[in-house]
């Protein structure tokens, strides 16, 4: 047993891939995934789950229960710069929505969109791109803003993510 809690763990992580960020120039491989997953389960009432080999990162509660999510994460260190992309969406596993959670410099939360596994999927599909990838900026375009750092959790948004 660790005798830190995970909630000061994830803060001291944000803390130093932040820092590490503005010492070398480059991020710290892997954290803002790590970041990401936890936040949006504290954020939208999410479990996690430990085997992820299903293509999903967690399992909705209450509004959303039983919902298989897969979690993305995109930290943004300069808001100027275009083309900022999110991992690719495992298409041939059984999931029923993702959730993009944006982060600023400092590995915080800032945005938290999701979009169903139907709308996904069609404009993977429209964009010829078997792949999976798609930009930030479409994601946003197709999804919806279900919590940002102004408004918190958005009830309409999370209503919805259950249809």
């Amino acid at each position: 047993m660790s005798v830190y809690s995970l909630e000061k763990l994830i803060s001291e992580t944000r803390r130093l891939a932040a820092e590490y960020r503005r010492t070398t120039g480059k991020p710290l491989p892997g954290v803002s995934n790590e970041i990401a997953e936890y936040d949006a389960a504290k954020l939208l009432n999410l479990e996690l789950v430990q085997d992820r080999s299903d293509g999903y990162d967690a399992v909705g509660k209450g509004a959303i229960d039983g919902r298989r999510v897969q979690i993305k994460a995109r930290a943004i260190f300069d808001e100027s710069k275009s083309g900022h992309r999110i991992g690719q969406l495992k298409t041939e596993k059984a999931w029923d929505m993702v959730v993009l959670v944006v982060m600023n410099e400092n590995y915080d939360v800032v945005e938290i969109f999701k979009a169903d596994r139907g709308t996904l999927i069609k404009n993977i599909g429209e964009n010829r791109n078997k792949r999976g990838a798609m930009s930030v900026a479409k994601f946003k375009n197709i999804g919806q803003l279900v919590w940002d750092d102004e408004q918190g959790l958005i009830e309409d948004a999370l209503i919805k993510m259950s249809n």
